[in-house]
């Protein structure tokens, strides 16, 4: 968030809508590198305990999130065929062609 003011928020709609530009470093469809450093630790942070604890949290604010859903989410995870928060963040850059990741 080079040259802004404010914070993205913890949110992968946040992630995702920033990496389609048009504020901070990345402006529309620029070709852009992300160096991810502590790839292969962050795949561990961000594997399926954390993913569990991102999913839970979510549930204590049913207002907020869809339960049946994130019920879904969790049940998938646990039977080994969900998707981790890092395997998520990854779908979500690959999404962005003009954007390359470069894993340190």
């Amino acid at each position: 968030m080079h040259g802004e003011d404010w914070k993205l928020a913890e949110s992968l709609d946040a992630l995702d809508d920033m990496l389609y530009g048009a504020y901070g470093a990345i402006k529309g469809s620029d070709a852009v590198q992300i160096i991810w450093k502590n790839f292969q630790g962050n795949r561990k942070d961000l594997g399926v305990e954390s993913t569990r604890r991102h999913y839970l949290s979510k549930l204590e604010h049913p207002q907020l999130f869809n339960v049946g859903f994130i019920k879904k989410q969790l049940d998938d995870l646990d039977k080994g065929r969900g998707k981790t928060y890092f395997e998520i963040i990854l779908e979500l850059i690959a999404g962005h062609p003009n954007i390359e990741l470069i894993e340190a």
